[in-house]
């Protein structure tokens, strides 16, 4: 199909070349409780921004993998690193709190830059201006990237409407659930907000794109849900803004304002936790290749294997794509990973069926991926109701069974 073929490269393309996550869209509350993360918990999470990183480091595990095929993506993660073990706690949370510090060129030169690795340094060298709130338009860490460049956008689609940037203001300073619902109503943010050039945009490809989201994550969506992917974004925006707290979703509120504030943060970001993180920041080993890579690498190594994996949602663009690395990854995930491993993964779709169905060879017999696993489905069910993102069609927590690690 072309259409599929076109969206599928410039899916790549943005893959490939540039930063796409300026901040991770999953929610580390869920995770941390369905990891029942400990000392003796080895994690494996995709990179994504470093964020959920961070965040399940407070819970002080003896490790942390964070494996990413785009460099870019580790690179923010590194400076993240560097800055913890650099920085005080004010100028961290201005560079990625505000996202910008006007100080910023002065900071990576004498303190930051010499504690990253060339290829960290060869990306940011380049990019100080992401920082240093020198970009008129889009000062704001958090405008910029591919999902930074969408935020942008959309903020600026809020400003130039004083009635729906009013009632985004009083959704996002309101006190409690029965307030923003009376917000919602009183200003008719439905009205508001869903005019013909934001319906036309999210209904891009393109657009998805740079959101990080393939052509077969829409297409999941678009026959799954009632109303499609139109359907799917504006039931979760009522969702969110109507019936989750606003005042501690970070998650949509930086990307309405393009910061943080000291109250409304990730964990990793407040004042009380940064000493934790420096304590326990050297835990983090960054790789950038796929996770069927270094789980071979790790075993070839004779390294302790990981008992924690966070697989976010790629397999949904695996399973469209390339069934065949979707089943190598699951032979590694299954050969060379600890007997007591947990496995979080989401989806756009509401029901996964295309993991059990995977069959590996074990030792010359070949076995079906779901009788390895244990599902958890009413832990997940319950945390994915209070995810204060509302991005994801499920959320899937399961146990290995008998792994050859």
């Amino acid at each position: 199909m072309p259409f599929d073929w076109i969206a599928n490269r410039c899916f790549q393309a943005v893959h490939r070349r540039h930063l796409v996550y300026n901040t991770c869209w999953e929610d580390p509350r869920l995770d941390r409780r369905a990891l029942e993360i400990d000392s003796r918990s080895r994690l494996l999470t995709i990179t994504s921004a470093g964020c959920n990183t961070l965040d399940y480091l407070l819970d002080a595990p003896e490790r942390i993998d964070a494996v990413d095929v785009n460099p870019l993506q580790n690179a923010l993660l590194a400076l993240k690193i560097a800055s913890i073990g650099t920085l005080d706690h004010d100028d961290f949370f201005q560079i990625f709190g505000n996202g910008q510090h006007p100080r910023f060129g002065e900071l990576y030169r004498d303190q930051l830059r010499p504690h990253l690795g060339r290829q960290w340094r060869e990306i940011w060298d380049q990019r100080q201006d992401f920082f240093d709130g020198s970009h008129r338009r889009r000062p704001s860490f958090y405008f910029r990237g591919t999902s930074g460049w969408f935020a942008y956008q959309i903020n600026r689609y809020l400003r130039r409407h004083a009635d729906l940037s009013l009632a985004v203001d009083e959704l996002l300073a309101a006190p409690d659930v029965e307030t923003q619902r009376q917000i919602y109503a009183d200003r008719q943010v439905d009205k508001l907000l869903w005019r013909r050039p934001l319906v036309w945009t999210l209904r891009r490809d393109t657009t998805m794109a740079l959101l990080g989201v393939p052509r077969s994550q829409r297409r999941q969506i678009d026959e799954a849900y009632p109303g499609g992917l139109g359907g799917f974004i504006q039931d979760r925006i009522r969702r969110v803004f109507q019936f989750l707290p606003l005042a501690d979703n970070y998650f949509w509120r930086v990307y309405l304002t393009g910061r943080y504030t000291r109250e409304c943060c990730p964990e990793y970001l407040r004042k009380e936790n940064f000493a934790a993180l420096g304590a326990h920041v050297d835990r983090i080993r960054l790789h950038s290749t796929t996770i069927e890579a270094f789980l071979r690498s790790q075993s070839e190594r004779g390294d302790t294997p990981v008992n924690r994996l966070v697989l976010l949602d790629h397999m949904d663009w695996m399973v469209a794509n390339r069934c065949d690395l979707l089943q190598q990854e699951w032979q590694a995930i299954v050969q060379h990973t600890a007997a007591d491993s947990r496995v979080l993964w989401r989806s756009a779709a509401p029901t996964v069926d295309f993991v059990d169905p995977i069959e590996i060879d074990l030792r010359g017999r070949m076995e079906r991926v779901g009788d390895r696993l244990q599902y958890h489905d009413s832990l997940a069910s319950r945390l994915h109701e209070i995810d204060r993102v509302q991005t994801y069609g499920s959320f899937r927590i399961a146990d290995l069974q008998g792994t050859a690690a």
